[in-house]
């Protein structure tokens, strides 16, 4: 596609594609504690409902950006979005927490599908000097989702109960449908012909969702095993990869290629360190400070409507300054957000809260769309598929990574009950560690950033 008006077209199309997810997102942050009370669920089933959906995304990425770069990205792309909206619609008649959870999962991996094909079609559409602004506004739109969900999710769960979240998201899911038959005239498939390998994707799928419930259960005899079983499968996967003539995954990226592979890096450590903010924030907010659903999200809301307005600025700015300086000057202002975070107690002022998420904010919109630009623009546009799909696993990895970590500190200061006044001290200490877990990581972070070096734009593949 070369025509402007084409460029547009397809940003358009994918950024409205790929607003839902994150605004379910944070609008479930918000409806925890309501649907905690509904069927009766402890903190770390509540966390579940978040992890589950994280994890089917992890999980499948990666199989479904090798499929879009053989049978094409629009295609899969497409799939996602219908497999996203038949579950929002399944998740408005649920009548417990296990088959939320269960909808969520599903609702993952049609997430995984439209995330993989993605940021591969944008940069197959898009060339290097164009592509830090089309990358930006994406992923100012993510975060607009991300804005939107807070506010418009405690606005419809107090209202509406928290079902209404999942309603409103029908009618976008099917616009977007539409639009993707309608506008969408190329399928974007440079590896079209290769064969996809389906015993190194069974094996990574079974191996990840195994280490991971491993990892949220660490505590126990059987956390240890199935941890252990998990990363055994991984290393499995790998031996697999190397010999198999067409690897769903090819290591080759992260093997020759520097910048791609401490750019995976860094998006895995920043996500890591981030991702359990909202969702410690949120419950903090309705149970210690006792705010309402539509006033926690008012709160909430500074974060990623920062996040929004600095996106495309960021990516701008990193189409002319290496995409390495801007991301690690990010992840450095992030780093100073959580560590505010570890002084929070019950009499914390809102104008702390809002400062400190602020902060983390900046700090995210500096990062993201640069450190997508760096991983992008240092591989050739016949791997953009799986490309796509590495710094997606490496961030949503960095989801579970975050969610885990508070899973297991609410297992061990909470155990399976309830957040209810008595146990708002172990709370309190669970945010407390929790944040200066996260305040380490993304300081180690910043150095993952720094020594991927200077890009240089890779030959594209015209065979």
């Amino acid at each position: 596609m070369n025509h402007k008006s084409d460029k547009t077209t397809v940003l358009i199309v994918v950024i409205l594609g790929c607003f839902m997810s994150p605004f379910m997102i944070s609008s479930i942050n918000i409806a925890l504690p309501q649907i905690g009370n509904e069927f009766s669920m402890g903190a770390v089933s509540l966390g579940w409902v978040v992890t589950s959906y994280t994890l089917a995304s992890v999980t499948f990425v990666v199989p479904f950006g090798r499929i879009a770069d053989i049978k094409g990205r629009k295609k899969i792309f497409a799939w996602g979005m219908i497999v996203f909206t038949i579950t929002s619609i399944l998740m408005t008649v649920v009548n417990s927490g296990i088959m939320l959870i269960v909808f969520r999962f599903l609702q993952g991996v049609g997430g995984a599908m439209a995330i993989s094909a993605s940021v591969a079609i944008l940069t197959s559409v898009f060339p290097a000097g164009e592509r830090g602004k089309a990358l930006g506004l994406y992923t100012a739109s993510v975060y607009l989702g991300l804005s939107l969900g807070p506010f418009l999710g405690g606005l419809l769960t107090q209202n509406f109960g928290w079902r209404s979240i999942f309603i409103v998201c029908i009618p976008i899911g099917l616009a977007v449908i539409a639009l993707i038959f309608w506008k969408l005239k190329e399928d974007w498939a440079e590896a079209q012909g290769e064969k996809f390998d389906i015993v190194g994707s069974a094996i990574y799928i079974v191996a990840l969702i195994i280490m991971v419930y491993g990892f949220t259960v660490l505590t126990t005899t059987l956390g240890v095993i199935l941890t252990s079983v998990g990363i055994v499968g991984l290393i499995l996967f790998i031996f697999w990869e190397t010999r198999v003539a067409s690897p769903v995954l090819d290591l080759s990226l992260f093997r020759r290629n520097k910048a791609f592979s401490f750019s995976c890096l860094a998006a895995l450590i920043n996500y890591g360190a981030t991702w359990g903010v909202v969702f410690l924030i949120s419950l903090y907010l309705q149970y210690t400070k006792g705010l309402s659903p539509q006033d926690a999200g008012f709160i909430l809301v500074s974060q990623p409507l920062v996040q929004f307005i600095f996106s495309p600025i960021a990516g701008r700015i990193s189409d002319r300054v290496q995409p390495r300086i801007v991301a690690s000057a990010g992840m450095a202002f992030t780093t100073i957000g959580l560590l505010l975070f570890i002084f929070l107690d019950k009499d914390t002022s809102m104008l702390f809260i809002i400062v400190s998420l602020v902060l983390i904010g900046f700090g995210l919109a500096l990062f993201s769309s640069p450190n997508t630009n760096a991983a992008m623009s240092s591989v050739s546009n016949k791997v953009y598929g799986i490309a796509s799909a590495s710094i997606s696993t490496a961030r949503l990895l960095g989801m579970i990574v975050s969610m885990v970590i508070v899973m297991l500190l609410l297992a061990f200061y909470l155990g399976s009950a309830q957040i209810t006044p008595e146990y708002y001290g172990a709370f309190s200490q669970v945010i407390q560690v929790a944040f200066i877990v996260f305040a380490v990581l993304c300081f180690g972070g910043i150095f993952a950033s720094l020594v991927r070096g200077n890009l240089q734009e890779p030959k594209r593949d015209l065979s």
